[in-house]
């Protein structure tokens, strides 16, 4: 352990601290003084290193925390200076805000697990004196997702239930949080492997479109070499709108010279589902191929891990242009010119690559959660936070947690509600409904996009939310904390939270940095409402 410290140290830029004060004057332009310097120690805005003798810190951990504090400083001037920024949690990179289970599958507007333990967690620290729950507790998330707030109770020793009226949310949070039989699952995988394998011996596609990357890599090199065609684009030398319209053309002769070639079907005979219009033929057949070959799998907990792979990959192949993948638009059935990568791309026409690739990094996230998890109860159920009977349904899945329910209580709530108008949550995973013939409750959803955001649909919500807090009530400690995370621009929860007999003593406002909407550089805020007992 000591030599990999040591050896971390030499590949860092390392300076005392004197050293630092000196070079965070230059580079701020204003005087820094070695307290400064100490003070950021001390409180763990950077790490101290050395061997005892000497404190050394980091220059470019140093020069992070000021680029921070400057972005900081402009987001206050456009959110307002009761914006928390500690809760933007900037510190930390994109592998730590989807570390192990939590990237198991795609899922939109669910919040980074550091939040959830921030709240959750009962070890305190500068910026957060009170403590709300503690090991052992049980915590309730009435709009569970994809399971943040499950995954990160079990992290802390807490036990915890959630609810979502989307089975395959459901099925999602439940695959994350369970205790599995890694090498049942991994011998599974390598058996499908083989009879994929063999199911595509027949089949043209995989070598059409080998012999279609090494067109489009010739073709890439010689019309949109890197960098230079992005500068030449920068520099106005070529408008890229025409010769990317041009180049696209010339492509698609050879792109169909191939299709002849091999004899491939391109499109479906059908386009009624979402499978039919958003999926290649030869891609659909091997969809359909490994879906039925799931089915036949008699291992419940092996089955779902796979269901949630193959819809995993199947979201990544469907045929649409790299721009798109988050939000879909037009089917894509040709090559095209990529706005993205600035080259002709092609949609994809074997999910093999896919399919190995979440394989894999499956079985290597639920080992990593596997180190980190505890002997406590987490358990997703399906239905209506509104008026579900919580123990009921509890007890049906696991009669001990819930007798453990019946004496114990649940000491609060921790969970972001639909944000009114923006998202259709059994929408956004059509292709895994599709595929496996799960049941859709899209008429049950809260606040849905397809609804919108009319005056209507606000006095809606605001009844729902509160009448999901009233149902949840009766399974509550007296002495409950809520804590609802939502972005409050209809200033509805006022309304909400005397609806349903509750106050709002505290409301944390926090930046959210990383969006992936396009307008992701644009300012953007959140609200933590904490609600107790009125």
């Amino acid at each position: 352990m000591e030599q990999k410290t040591l050896f971390e140290e030499t590949e860092k830029k390392l300076l005392t601290i004197k050293e630092a004060s000196i070079w965070a004057s230059n580079y701020l332009n204003s005087k820094i003084t070695v307290s400064n310097i100490s003070y950021l120690i001390q409180y763990g805005k950077i790490k101290k290193y050395g061997n005892g003798r000497e404190v050394l810190v980091d220059i470019d951990e140093l020069k992070h925390y000021y680029d921070s504090f400057s972005i900081e400083k402009k987001w206050q001037s456009k959110l307002g200076k009761d914006i928390n920024w500690h809760l933007s949690f900037s510190e930390y990179k994109e592998a730590e805000r989807t570390k192990h289970v939590h990237r198991l599958h795609p899922y939109k507007g669910k919040f980074i697990p550091q939040l959830v333990e921030y709240f959750l967690d009962s070890h305190t620290d500068e910026f957060k004196k009170e403590v709300y729950f503690r090991k052992g507790d049980i915590i309730l998330d009435p709009f569970c997702g994809s399971g943040t707030t499950l995954v990160q109770a079990n992290e802390l020793g807490i036990h915890a239930i959630g609810i979502d009226v989307s089975f395959f949310n459901t099925l999602i949070s439940n695959v994350k949080v369970e205790k599995h039989n890694i090498t049942l699952i991994e011998d599974t995988i390598r058996k499908l492997n083989l009879k994929l394998k063999e199911f595509q011996n027949n089949k043209n596609n995989i070598p059409f479109e080998e012999h279609l990357l090494i067109e489009l890599t010739k073709f890439n090199n010689r019309y949109f070499p890197t960098p230079e065609y992005k500068k030449k684009v920068s520099d106005g030398l070529i408008n890229e709108n025409v010769y990317a319209k041009e180049k696209e053309k010339e492509f698609l002769t050879i792109y169909n010279e191939l299709i002849q070639k091999y004899q491939i079907k391109i499109t479906q005979d059908k386009n009624k589902t979402f499978l039919d219009k958003w999926f290649l033929d030869p891609v659909r057949k091997e969809i359909d191929f490994l879906t039925e070959e799931i089915n036949k799998i008699d291992n419940i907990d092996a089955k779902n891990v796979l269901t949630l792979i193959l819809s995993r990959t199947a979201r990544s192949c469907r045929a649409t242009t790299h721009a798109d993948l988050a939000t879909l638009k037009e089917p894509v059935s040709t090559t095209y010119y990529c706005k993205k990568h600035r080259k002709i791309c092609k949609p994809i026409f074997s999910i093999t690559k896919w399919w190995e690739y979440y394989s894999i990094d499956t079985i290597n996230r639920l080992k990593e959660f596997d180190q980190l998890r505890t002997d406590t109860i987490q358990l997703c159920l399906t239905g209506d936070s509104r008026t579900m009977n919580i123990y009921k349904e509890v007890k049906k899945k696991n009669p001990i947690f819930a007798e453990m329910l019946l004496t114990q209580k649940i000491q609060g709530i921790f969970s972001s509600p639909p944000y009114i108008g923006l998202i259709d949550y059994h929408e956004q995973h059509a292709y895994a409904y599709d595929i496996f013939g799960f049941e859709r409750k899209d008429e049950l959803e809260i606040g849905p996009q397809f609804k919108k955001q009319s005056k209507e649909q606000k006095e809606a919500y605001i009844k729902d939310i509160a009448q999901v807090l009233i149902n949840c009530k009766k399974y509550l400690n007296d002495n409950y904390d809520v804590f609802l995370v939502a972005n409050d621009k209809f200033n509805l929860y006022p309304k909400i939270a005397e609806l349903a007999g509750m106050k709002i003593i505290k409301e944390y406002k926090r930046p959210v940095l990383c969006r992936v909407e396009k307008d992701r550089e644009k300012p953007y805020s959140e609200s933590i409402f904490h609600l107790k007992a009125r």
